[in-house]
């Protein structure tokens, strides 16, 4: 077997059937009305984009909607925040979203409840030019949080 046919099927086998499920059911795909705030992120590397609305009331998260056309990879992480971010804080949208990363980069701990659904894609750590794809939607909603958190502090 060659390094490329190697290659490629452990690229297979990253695809699992639990991401390939995630990524076909993301919920929140409902853009928001009249958000607190949108950020939309854009991965260079293969183009995936991730709209986030966001809406914060006494500090946490109360609505939330997001357009998503990313790899599969990049929708179920967009799956998982979509189940897991309402009644969350801006604080704990930066711990997932710094977990996130270590895992992936580092080998790191999975990022804590409610976002440790997020531990089916630690077999992407491999693909680094998969990581700017995972990670939009945490990107994302974290900045519009803080966004919006600044903006009612002022």
């Amino acid at each position: 077997m060659s390094a490329d046919t190697s290659a490629e099927t452990d690229l297979i086998k990253l695809y699992s059937t639990r991401i390939l499920a995630l990524a076909a059911d993301i919920p929140r795909t409902e853009r928001l009305s009249h958000p607190d705030a949108t950020v939309k992120k854009r991965s260079p590397l293969c183009g995936s984009t991730v709209t986030v609305d966001l809406s914060l009331q006494e500090g946490k998260v109360s609505d939330y909607g997001q357009d998503v056309k990313a790899c599969a990879l990049g929708q179920a992480a967009a799956s998982v925040v979509g189940e897991a971010i309402i009644g969350c804080t801006p604080a704990e949208l930066a711990t997932a979203r710094d977990a996130l990363r270590a895992m992936l980069k580092e080998d790191g701990p999975t990022p804590p409840a409610p976002f440790d659904g997020l531990e089916v894609l630690r077999p992407a750590s491999a693909y680094k030019n998969r990581h700017a794809s995972i990670m939009l939607a945490l990107d994302a909603a974290t900045e519009a949080a803080n966004e919006v958190a600044a903006k009612q502090r002022a």
